[in-house]
């Protein structure tokens, strides 16, 4: 592989989500620089790479984004296969965008490897269909975290009929619910909470828009967490229901076995 950066997605964390392409990416990068969300267990596929750390969290100290861009390029001019490795998609609040415009503008040849984002990846192992005909004919992705704390159209969110998925929520949670709320969602729509989606550590707290803050807080809600707001995040509580009411001890017998 000629000297290129690859802005690769490494999904939500489970490794056996990275794609194949991000695997051929990995095995032959001389360079991967890896964000705080990233699961070390994927840098398996770069055993002969330089692994350089270059995370950012909210509330902690961060690399600055014009030195990640400088060492990119750096790297890429004298010749080196480079991976900027993303937790889920780089496209999905993760920069990629800007970071590929920015080398390109500088000559520098640069190709995008999508990644699972943990929004789709945690509504799926939570049994939560994002989309479902009847119930929901969309989905929405925004993040409640902004650099310069602009403000969503919350009504048109609320009204908008399709599921929301919201990112870097756990801290604004009353902010979420009171936007939400006066944007005219009702105090009853379903909510799923999840944290370390895709993990052997994942959890979810299953609650409601009016809920939701005070139950996180019971469960002790922590970043990375999404959330899912709509009616597809109770159907899953529904049909577990079903089953229980269905085939009684037997099925809760069965459950708490697996």
């Amino acid at each position: 592989m000629n000297a290129k950066v690859w802005l690769v997605g490494a999904g939500p964390g489970d490794p056996e989500l990275l794609t194949l392409k991000a695997v051929r990416a990995l095995r032959e990068a001389d360079v991967v620089m890896i964000d705080d969300l990233v699961n070390d267990a994927v840098l398996e596929h770069c055993p002969a790479a330089r692994i350089i750390a270059v995370g950012k969290r909210g509330g902690c100290r961060s690399t600055p984004q014009a030195f990640i861009h400088r060492l990119m390029l750096r790297y890429a001019r004298h010749g080196k296969c480079v991976v900027r490795l993303k937790g889920g998609d780089p496209c999905i609040f993760g920069r990629g965008g800007e970071e590929a415009q920015w080398l390109r503008e500088r000559g520098v040849e640069v190709e995008l490897v999508n990644g699972i984002t943990a929004g789709l990846a945690g509504a799926t192992q939570c049994d939560i269909p994002l989309t479902l005909r009847g119930v929901a004919r969309g989905v929405t992705l925004v993040t409640a975290h902004t650099q310069d704390d602009s403000q969503l159209n919350w009504q048109a969110l609320a009204q908008g009929g399709t599921t929301l998925v919201i990112y870097m929520g756990v801290a604004k949670l009353g902010e979420i619910r009171e936007q939400l709320l006066a944007g005219g969602m009702a105090k009853d729509t379903p909510v799923a909470m999840i944290e370390n989606a895709s993990l052997p550590h994942q959890r979810e707290c299953r609650s409601d828009l009016m809920a939701m803050e005070e139950d996180a807080g019971v469960f002790e809600l922590k970043s990375p967490a999404i959330l899912v707001i709509g009616a597809v995040a109770g159907v899953a509580a529904v049909a577990e229901d079903q089953k229980i009411a269905a085939f009684g001890s037997s099925y809760i017998g069965s459950a708490h076995a697996l």
